[in-house]
């Protein structure tokens, strides 16, 4: 698939510790996804948010290549630094978002992947979205937010046409968009699972909503 399979993620290793740098080289091509959502007025502020955390993880990591070299370093220096308005700020609070993001993307794709749709209307994607918004987004949304979200589903494409968008126009067989699909999150979703247990392990998990 030409757009989620443009950077390569580097394989999660043994121990966990995802790099930094090869992981905002891979993830910063992932935000245009949500322009092949369609309903700019829903998923044009998650790329904006995709895009403005993944610049702001990228400007800690700048600042000291040496010493945010992972990501857990990144956690375990900033909760040193910051004390305790830690972990409401700088690269933590950034990643904390940006992994609710991607969370979101990537259930989607699991789900149009493993089959699962409305039978009388196969060629929607509304319960893939729903369901993705249900499992990483909608708890940290307030009530406006659920319902603007909830709305949006209706203006969902086609799944035929999401999938030819992220070919990026090409035509290609559905089974073949599914198999790259399915290579996509074969690579992402161990590296995303890691980031959420370092999260969990180091409880700098929030649930405040937006």
């Amino acid at each position: 698939m030409a757009l989620l399979l443009e950077h390569e993620f580097k394989p999660l290793p043994a121990d966990k510790q995802i790099e930094t740098l090869p992981f905002l080289e891979a993830v910063a091509h992932l935000p245009p996804f949500f322009d092949c959502l369609g309903t700019p007025i829903v998923y044009s502020p998650v790329k904006a948010d995709l895009t403005g955390n993944i610049k702001k993880i990228r400007a800690v990591y700048d600042s000291n290549p040496a010493k945010f070299k992972t990501l857990q370093n990144i956690l375990e220096v900033e909760k040193e630094l910051h004390g305790s308005a830690w972990p409401k700020t700088g690269a933590t609070l950034a990643l904390m978002w940006l992994k609710r993001g991607l969370k979101f993307m990537l259930v989607l794709l699991q789900s149009i992947s493993d089959g699962e749709r409305d039978e009388e209307h196969p060629n929607l994607i509304r319960v893939n979205a729903m369901k993705a918004y249900e499992i990483a987004l909608k708890k940290y949304h307030g009530w406006m937010l659920q319902k603007l979200f909830t709305g949006s589903v209706y203006a969902l494409p086609y799944k035929s046409d999401l999938l030819k968008a992220l070919e990026k126009g090409r035509e290609v067989k559905e089974e073949e968009s599914i198999e790259k699909i399915h290579q996509f999150l074969t690579r992402v979703t161990p590296i995303l699972d890691a980031i959420y247990e370092m999260y969990t392990k180091m409880n700098a998990e929030l649930s405040y909503k937006a």
